[in-house]
This record gives C-alpha cells, sequence and structure tokens, in this order.
C-alpha cells in the first residue's frame, strides 16, 4: 500500500497527453466545474481538439470569463472548430438539476463524456445544501448522482450513435462507448475507514469534522463510478484522482496550500488524468468500474476493503456500494 500511494504523492510522467487522442469533432462533452482549475484545463484542450465543451456551474460570469481565457489561450490560426457554452447548475441545489437538463436538451441530444469534476471540499462548519443536506455529501455526490441519471438517456444516444456509424460492436475508439467520470481524492484510500463508509454518518453526518465529511463524500464517488457500472455495461463509468494540484479547491482551508505545497503540482498535469479517463483507448468495456490514478494510470493497488465494498455480498463483497447508491436514489428520488 506504500508504494501505491507514494506513487500518487509522487506520479510518474504522464502516460497520456494532448498528441494521444484525435480532433473530437462532433463530440459532445460536460465538464462540471470547468471555470478554474482542473476544469478549466480540460475545457481548454476540448475546445481546442474541436470539441462542444459546455462548462457547467453556478456563475455565468466566471464561466464567460473561463470562456474567453480560453479563447485567448488557443492560437489565432489554430483551426479549431470547437465550441464553449455555459450549462447554469447548482450541484447544492437538487431543485435546480431538472432543469439544466432540459435547457441541455434544447441544445444537444447526445453527450459522449460527462466529467464530474466540480466539488467543495471541508467548507466552514454547519455548511448546508439549499435542500438541508450536509454541503459535502450534497455537492460530491448527491448532486452529480441526479445530473448523471437524468442525463442518461443522452449517454445512451451518443453509444448508440457511435455503433451505428461504424457498423460494429463497441471498439476501443475513444469515442465509444460514452463514459462519466467521478472526481475522488487520493484522501478516500488514506482517510476511509474499513469498508469505505459508514452509512450511519450518511445518514448523520457529523456537525464538527468537515474533513470526514469530505473523506465519506470522496468514497461516495467512488462507489457511485462502481455501481453505476455494475448496473448497466453500455456506458463506461470510472472514478479517479486527478492528482493533487494548487487549485481554489483549498479556498476554504488555505493553510493547506502552505502546508502542503511540496506535494501540489500543476492543474495542467492533474487535468491530463481527467483526460486520460475520458478519451484514453485502454479504458474500455472491460475496464468498466476502475479507478484512475495519476498521470493516467489504471490503478491495480486500491485497499482491498474498498474493492471489497464495491461488490455485492453474494459475490463476496460487502455491498456498501450498493447501500450508498440507494441511500443516493432514495434522496433525490422526489427530483427527478
Amino acid at each position: 500500500m506504500l508504494r501505491t500511494q507514494l506513487s500518487q504523492f509522487f506520479p510518474l510522467k504522464p502516460t497520456f497527453s494532448e498528441a494521444d487522442f484525435p480532433v473530437q469533432d462532433d463530440k459532445v462533452f460536460i465538464v462540471t466545474g470547468g471555470s478554474s482549475g482542473i476544469g478549466l484545463e480540460l475545457c481548454k484542450t476540448l475546445y481546442q481538439k474541436n470539441g462542444r465543451v459546455y462548462i457547467a456551474g453556478r456563475s455565468e460570469p466566471k464561466a464567460r470569463q473561463a470562456i474567453q481565457t480560453i479563447r485567448d489561450a488557443t492560437p489565432t490560426g489554430s483551426g479549431s472548430s470547437g465550441t464553449l457554452d455555459f450549462l447554469p447548475l447548482d450541484l447544492a441545489d437538487l431543485d435546480s438539476i431538472k432543469s439544466a437538463v432540459d435547457e441541455f436538451k434544447t441544445k444537444e441530444s447526445r453527450i459522449h463524456v460527462l466529467w464530474n469534476n466540480a466539488g467543495v471540499s471541508q467548507p466552514p462548519l454547519g455548511s448546508l445544501s439549499k435542500q438541508g443536506i450536509e454541503l459535502q455529501l450534497a455537492t460530491n455526490c448527491l448532486g452529480p448522482f441526479l445530473f448523471t441519471r437524468l442525463l442518461m438517456p443522452l449517454l445512451l444516444n451518443s453509444t448508440a450513435t457511435t455503433t451505428t456509424t461504424t457498423a460494429t460492436t463497441t471498439t476501443n475508439d475513444a469515442s465509444s462507448p460514452a463514459r462519466v467520470i467521478w472526481t475522488s481524492s487520493q484522501m478516500m484510500e488514506l482517510s476511509a475507514p474499513k469498508d469505505g463508509i459508514l452509512m450511519s454518518e450518511v445518514r448523520s453526518p457529523p456537525k464538527n469534522n468537515t474533513t470526514r465529511n469530505y473523506v465519506n463524500s470522496k468514497t461516495g464517488n467512488l462507489f457511485l463510478a462502481t455501481e453505476f457500472a455494475r448496473r448497466q455495461s453500455v456506458v463506461v463509468s470510472v472514478a479517479l484522482n486527478p492528482g493533487a494540484a494548487s487549485t481554489n479547491l483549498f479556498r476554504h482551508t488555505p493553510m493547506t496550500k502552505y502546508l502542503a505545497w511540496p506535494l501540489l503540482h500543476a492543474a495542467r498535469l492533474a487535468a491530463l488524468t481527467q483526460l486520460y479517463a475520458g478519451l484514453s483507448g485502454d479504458i474500455t468495456v472491460e475496464k468498466n468500474g476502475c479507478y484512475i490514478v495519476p498521470w493516467g494510470r489504471i490503478s491495480d493497488g486500491l485497499r482491498k476493503d474498498l474493492v471489497d465494498a464495491t461488490k455485492l455480498a453474494e459475490d463476496g463483497g460487502t455491498g456498501k456500494a450498493a447501500e450508498f447508491w440507494d441511500w443516493c436514489l432514495d434522496m433525490t428520488r422526489e427530483f427527478e
């Protein structure tokens, strides 16, 4: 385990870069939290590769500024035919998510990759979502869960279109099948309790421990990725640790940037992990539910108890992921 964790603190050279995938003409992408940090770098690359990129977030001014930043960073005459657009989405307000999906459906009929990239870390004690749910569980898990479920028909449309076009079954092509990427964290592996999550803490989150709630939400991202993969075999679903990057994720804990600065990397590198998860031909249907680590590797060293938690009891596991999925379903059902 020590070797596995050290390789994430000090990753090897990237295995995947902008040069390793073709132009993305007519490919449709959604990146939540694409206005800054890792998401901004990801959107920049997708746009420069001709992708149709939607930056999903709460603030239109920030998204418009990000769009201008990306365009300014794209060399004149580069030939990019990509597009950038803002999609209003507040992951901390379950009431708003269906309207975001409905608006997106007026513009597009399919999605090739959905990056659930946005997140919140250790906000002030007592921070709650619009529905009164602990903010990190709401923003990092429940919002993306509902958003993904409501977008499922468009993800299926993307896969069906690709299959018809190529006149083959599923291939290793980066555009087939559609993918959903869930952003977890190394904190999950380092700090999650045995079996990943105590459901009692999910139902009644600790009021004075924002770090534990953050870890629970990041473990939840792993569980949602693997459970989404287990429940269907058409859309590929993977979780990842993008790598420790110096971004505004630490805005609520500014001392973290100073204490951990030797371990923090440029957001551009962490974006390569996201690109690998979303576009690498290594990740086939057979790899559905895998876990990705920096800067683009399929992990073979995830904690055994976490792996067991992603399996049902009849398959030799503990069924924790399925239990967490069912909780998310119960919490979001009325907002579908």
